[in-house]
């Protein structure tokens, strides 16, 4: 019984990640003093399960819901094995029609094919969380998902771009990265955010039509590294989703810093706020440069350099 109880405890650490430097971490944007501290790589999971979701225009309650599944069914790490054939972030099962092994094992299919299952639950955002998730998910520990809750909505609210400034990674690179630089930054966010995150107008990629255009990033070269620099709508028009322009904005802003590791982004400016790898322990701070700081304040840009 008592290897059992070790064997249990070290299943858990793995799969939520208790123990050990985290990396990063977002706070209540309340002062509340709540926070939840967790690592690149599922800072990086959790940033695309949030952009798939307002991707589909589904609300800031469903993003919820799918981050707490995922924290509850593999800690937001993508993982190779589960309980019989279940994969991925959500542990689907190909053998119950999810998709093939390759294609839940993509967080971008896998939290999308999430959200379609979600959205045929009638009420789903009036529902207790932990029910809405079992109507997905079936899991043999329907209640599992209710823990998570709270740190959910905590990233849910920063992923989303309700809350400013409250996601903050360290910024260590990862040194296996292999797909860094302006070009990677923005093959991620199309993968997230889908082929209008970077396209205006009646362009296409690869020769398919973009339905709901965005205007398009631009890549210039400084001092620091190279800077994408990727426009945000102006004005106080709301999305699908209910989110204005400034909360979109603080979501790509969250998503970079959240992929920060991966793709070895050195800085993010949005808003008057700029976040700088291994500065101030990866905190947001005031903008104080001269010279592009009126640029570097604006709602309108979100500007991420690397270093590549």
């Amino acid at each position: 019984m008592v290897l059992c109880g070790v064997a249990a405890y070290l299943v858990v650490q793995y799969v939520t990640g208790g123990g050990g430097s985290h990396g990063c971490k977002v706070v209540s944007a309340t002062g509340a003093g709540t926070s939840y501290e967790f690592t690149p790589e599922q800072a990086a999971n959790a940033a695309t399960i949030a952009a798939v979701g307002t991707g589909r225009n589904m609300p800031e309650r469903a993003v919820t819901i799918a981050l707490a599944t995922a924290l509850q069914e593999s800690g937001l790490r993508n993982i190779e094995h589960g309980d019989r054939d279940s994969l991925g972030l959500f542990q689907q099962r190909p053998s119950q029609g999810w998709g093939s092994a390759q294609q839940i094992m993509d967080p971008t299919y896998a939290a999308g094919i999430f959200y379609a299952h979600l959205a045929k639950v009638p009420g789903y955002a009036d529902l207790p969380l932990t029910v809405a998730a079992q109507k997905v998910q079936r899991s043999g520990y329907p209640e599992a998902y209710a823990k998570h809750e709270p740190d959910a909505e905590l990233l849910s609210a920063a992923l989303t771009g309700q809350a400013a400034a409250t996601l903050t990674c360290d910024g260590r690179f990862d040194p296996a990265a292999q797909a860094i630089g302006p070009d990677a930054v923005r093959a991620a966010l199309v993968r997230d955010f889908g082929r209008d995150a970077l396209q205006e107008t009646g362009a296409e990629v690869g020769g398919a039509p973009v339905p709901s255009p965005s205007p398009s990033p631009s890549v210039t070269a400084t001092a620091s590294g190279r800077t994408v620099t990727v426009p945000v709508p102006l004005g106080t028009r709301t999305d699908a989703s209910g989110r204005d322009e400034r909360e979109r904005g603080w979501q790509l802003a969250h998503w970079a810093v959240a992929n920060s590791s991966a793709l070895h982004i050195q800085r993010v400016t949005y808003a008057g706020r700029v976040w700088i790898a291994g500065s101030d322990g990866g905190a947001w701070q005031q903008v104080r440069s001269q010279g592009v700081a009126g640029a570097e304040k604006s709602v309108g840009v979100v500007r991420i350099v690397t270093g590549q």
